[in-house]
C-alpha cells in the first residue's frame, strides 16, 4: 500500500448529498469508510443503493480494492433511515432492567443497519449519569456502574454476536471513553473535574465490561480531563485504553474532536498540530474530515512528524475490521430485501415488548390507574401527546414525513371500546400554552384525563435544540420543572376534578414536586420510540407495568446531583443544621410501581465468612400478595461497613427480574464475588479488606464477613 492508501484507511467522510462527492472522496483521496447520517437519502432502498456506490467505487474503481466501512449513529435503533425499528433511548432500555432483552434489541438494530450497508454503530454509550441537567442523560443507562456495565456488554454482545460477517452483526464502538457525563455545570463537553478515585469506582467499570464483551471500537470524550483533552491524551487512549485495559480494536475519535484540541481546550494551535497530537496519542479513525485530513496526514508524514509505522498500525486494525466484516468477500447488499428487513413486524413486536418493560408507574394512588378502556370519554391532551418524533428521541428521522409507529394519543384511541370518544385537545406546547381553556373544558365532560407533558428532543448542548438558539429555551440546564404553560395545563385538568393521570415523555427526568404531590397517577414512559402503544398498554392494564428509574429524580434543582450511592460525611446522618434533606429525592432510583403488591421474606446467605476468592450466594422470597401476576426487579445493594476509604452509603451489586403469579412465590437470586467488593486504592488498583459487608434487598438486611485481604 501507498503512503496515501494507508492514510485513507485512517480517515472517514460525513453524508454527503451529492453522491459524486462522495466518490471523488473514495476514489481519489483513498478514504475508507462514510459515516451515514440524516442526509436526503433516507430511505431503506436509497440507503442501500448508495451504499452500494460507495462500495462499487472503493472495489471497482480504486488500485486495491479496498471496501469501504459504513458507520451510523444508531443507539437505539437504525432511527435514521425512514420505516426503522426505534427502540427506548438507553435510559429507558435500562430501566427494563432486562439485559437479555436489551441484547435483542442491539441485535435487531444491527440486522436493520446491516440491510441498509452500514456496518458499524457508535453504541452503546457507557456513560454513567451522574448529575441530571446534563442534557444527554437519556442516552445513559443511569446512575449505577452496576447497571450500566451489564447493559453495555450486554448491547456489545447483541451487535456484534459470535461472528461480525453475519448478517445481524455489526462492530460496536463503546462510548464516550473513559468519563464524559460529569461535566462541571452540567454542561455538554464542560471539564471532567473529578478523582482518581471516583474515576474508577463510578466510570469506569462500563467501559471495562464494554472491552472484555470484545466492543470492536471505542470512542474517547470530548471532555477534558484534569486539564487534559481526552482526544489528544497519549495517558488515557494509549496507557489506559490499551496498556492498562488491554482493548485491542480500533479508537474511533467523536466527529470533529481532534478539531477541538485547538477550537475549544486551546491546547494546540492548528488543525495540523490537532490531528499530530490525536494520532500520536493513539487515534486510530478520525471520522469526519475526509480529503482534507488525508492531506493533513500525509504532509505530517512526509514531514517526518509522524512515522509511517504509526500509520500502519491504524491503517491495519482497520483493515482487520473489514475482514472481520466479510467485506473483502462480498460488500454489497441486497437493495430490494432492506425495506422487508426494516421494521418488519417481529421488529416491532420486540420493540413493544421494550417499550412495555421500561414503562415506570411512579404513583397510583386510589387505583386511578388501571384506566378502564369503557368510558364514556377520555380526554387526551399535552405537547408530547401526539408528536412521534418526541417519542423517538435523540438521532432520529424527525424529517420523515410518515414516520413509523403510534404516538401516545393514536394508541389510545385504538385501546378504548368503540363506545368511547377520545377527545383531544394539545392544550400547551413545550415552553407555550395553545388553549388551556379547551383542555378545560373537555376535562369536565371527561371521565378521565391523560396529560402528557415532557420535553423535545435534544442532543449536545441545550440551546442547540429543536426549539432554536435561545439559551432561555427549554430544556436548560438551569430549569428541571416543567415549563409554566405546561404545569398550568396539568393544574387545569386536575383541578377539575377529573381522575388525572401524568405521562412524562422525556429523556431528562424532570424534577415536579407539585404534580409528584397532587395528581394521582404518574407514568414515566422516558422516549419509547416507535412503539407508543406501549405507554397504552399500561394505562389501561394490558400490561402491568414493571420498569425500575435508572435515575434518581431530584425534588429541585438546587438538590442537583441527587444519587443513590452518595459517600457519607460527618453531616448527612440527620443532626441539626444536617444536609440530610439533599439526599431525599422526589423518586429514588429503583422505585418503579405495579398494579399487583411484592413483598420480600427470608433474605440468606450461602456463607457468613469468605476469604479470598470466596463468593457468597444470596436469595430472597418474593411473594405476590396482589391479585393479578406482576414481574418486578429485584436489586441487591451492599455497604462496607468500615474501610479505609470512604465507601458509598450502598452500592447496587445484584439484580434478578422474576415473575410471580399472584398468591404464590419465587425466590431471587445473587451471586458476590469477594474480588468484586474492593475499594479504589491511591494507584488505581482495588483491593477488598478484611471486615464486615451489609446485604440489602428492599426493607431486608443482613451481614457477612470477609476474613482478610483480596487483591
Amino acid at each position: 500500500m501507498t503512503l496515501e492508501e494507508k492514510v485513507g484507511q485512517m480517515v472517514g467522510t460525513p453524508p454527503h448529498e451529492d453522491v459524486g462527492e462522495l466518490r471523488s472522496e473514495i476514489r481519489d483521496h483513498h478514504v475508507g469508510s462514510v459515516h451515514f447520517g440524516g442526509t436526503p437519502h433516507n430511505t431503506p432502498e436509497a440507503k442501500a443503493e448508495v451504499a452500494n456506490e460507495a462500495q462499487r467505487v472503493a472495489v471497482e474503481e480504486s488500485r486495491l480494492g479496498i471496501p469501504v466501512f459504513l458507520r451510523a449513529m444508531a443507539e437505539h435503533g437504525h432511527a435514521a433511515v425512514a420505516g426503522s425499528t426505534v427502540f427506548p433511548q438507553q435510559l429507558g432500555l435500562a430501566a427494563t432492567r432486562n439485559p437479555d432483552l436489551v441484547s435483542e434489541s442491539a441485535r435487531i438494530a444491527a440486522r436493520e443497519m446491516r440491510a441498509t450497508g452500514v456496518q458499524s454503530t457508535s453504541s452503546p454509550i457507557g456513560d454513567i449519569a451522574r448529575d441530571q441537567r446534563w442534557g444527554r442523560i437519556a442516552e445513559t443507562f443511569g446512575e449505577s456502574p452496576y447497571l450500566s456495565a451489564r447493559m453495555t456488554e450486554s448491547m456489545v454482545e447483541g451487535y456484534q454476536g459470535e461472528d461480525l460477517s453475519a448478517e445481524d452483526s455489526v462492530v460496536a464502538v463503546t462510548k464516550h471513553f473513559p468519563m464524559y457525563s460529569e461535566p462541571v455545570r452540567g454542561e455538554d463537553a464542560a471539564p471532567n473535574e473529578v478523582s482518581e478515585y471516583t474515576f474508577r469506582r463510578i466510570h469506569l467499570p462500563s467501559y471495562t465490561a464494554g472491552i472484555d464483551a470484545g466492543t470492536g471500537g471505542i470512542m474517547p470524550c470530548y471532555n477534558s480531563i484534569n486539564g487534559e483533552p481526552v482526544h489528544g491524551s497519549r495517558r488515557i487512549l494509549t496507557g489506559l485504553l490499551r496498556q492498562e485495559l488491554g482493548f485491542d480494536g480500533f479508537i474511533l475519535a467523536d466527529y470533529a474532536g481532534a478539531e477541538d484540541l485547538h477550537r475549544g481546550h486551546n491546547t494546540t494551535g492548528s488543525l495540523e498540530e490537532s490531528i499530530w497530537q490525536s494520532i500520536s496519542a493513539g487515534m486510530d479513525l478520525l471520522p469526519s474530515g475526509g480529503s482534507t485530513y488525508t492531506d493533513i496526514i500525509v504532509n505530517l508524514v512526509e514531514e517526518e512528524e509522524l512515522s509511517e509505522s504509526r500509520i500502519e498500525e491504524s491503517a491495519r486494525r482497520v483493515l482487520e475490521t473489514k475482514f472481520e466484516l466479510g467485506l473483502f468477500e462480498d460488500p454489497y447488499i441486497d437493495v430490494e430485501a432492506a425495506p422487508e428487513v426494516l421494521g418488519n413486524e417481529d421488529h416491532r413486536e420486540t420493540a413493544r415488548e421494550v417499550a412495555r418493560q421500561s414503562q415506570t408507574l411512579l404513583k397510583n394512588e386510589d387505583d386511578v390507574l388501571p384506566l378502564s378502556s369503557d368510558q364514556d370519554e377520555l380526554l387526551v391532551t399535552g405537547p408530547t401527546a401526539d408528536n412521534i418524533a418526541y417519542q423517538h428521541g435523540g438521532w432520529g428521522n424527525v424529517e420523515d414525513p410518515d414516520p413509523m409507529g403510534d404516538t401516545v394519543r393514536e394508541a389510545i384511541e385504538s385501546a378504548v371500546s368503540a363506545d368511547t370518544t377520545v377527545a383531544y385537545e394539545q392544550g400547551a406546547e413545550i415552553n407555550e400554552t395553545v388553549d388551556i381553556d379547551a383542555a378545560r373544558e373537555r376535562a369536565e365532560a371527561a371521565d378521565s384525563a391523560v396529560v402528557c407533558v415532557g420535553e423535545p428532543d435534544y442532543v449536545h448542548e441545550f440551546a442547540r435544540s429543536t426549539l432554536g438558539e435561545d439559551a432561555d429555551e427549554f430544556p436548560n440546564r438551569t430549569q428541571l420543572s416543567l415549563p409554566e404553560p405546561q404545569q398550568e395545563l396539568v393544574r387545569a385538568v386536575y383541578e377539575t376534578g377529573t381522575p388525572t393521570v401524568v405521562v412524562f415523555v422525556t429523556g431528562r427526568v424532570l424534577a415536579t414536586p407539585w404534580i409528584a404531590e397532587n395528581v394521582p397517577g404518574i407514568l414515566m414512559a422516558y422516549q419509547p420510540g416507535s412503539e407508543g402503544g406501549a405507554v397504552a398498554d399500561v394505562l389501561f392494564g394490558e400490561y402491568n407495568p414493571s420498569g425500575s428509574l435508572p435515575i434518581s429524580v431530584p425534588k429541585s434543582e438546587s438538590r442537583v446531583p441527587t444519587r443513590f450511592n452518595y459517600l457519607p460525611h460527618p453531616q448527612y446522618h440527620g443532626a441539626e443544621g444536617s444536609h440530610v434533606d439533599s439526599y431525599d429525592p422526589l423518586f429514588a432510583y429503583g422505585h418503579g410501581l405495579s398494579y399487583t403488591d411484592f413483598e420480600y421474606e427470608d433474605l440468606s446467605l450461602s456463607e457468613t465468612e469468605v476469604g479470598p476468592g470466596g463468593i457468597v450466594d444470596v436469595e430472597v422470597t418474593v411473594a405476590n400478595v396482589g391479585d393479578r401476576s406482576g414481574t418486578t426487579s429485584v436489586e441487591l445493594f451492599v455497604r462496607d461497613v468500615l474501610s479505609s476509604r470512604v465507601t458509598p452509603v450502598r452500592e447496587l451489586a445484584g439484580i434478578d427480574r422474576v415473575q410471580v403469579e399472584p398468591g404464590d412465590s419465587e425466590v431471587a437470586r445473587f451471586t458476590l464475588a469477594a474480588e468484586d467488593l474492593g475499594i479504589v486504592r491511591e494507584d488505581g488498583s482495588s483491593v477488598t479488606e478484611p471486615g464486615t459487608f451489609e446485604v440489602m434487598v428492599g426493607d431486608h438486611s443482613t451481614e457477612f464477613e470477609v476474613s482478610r485481604n483480596y487483591q
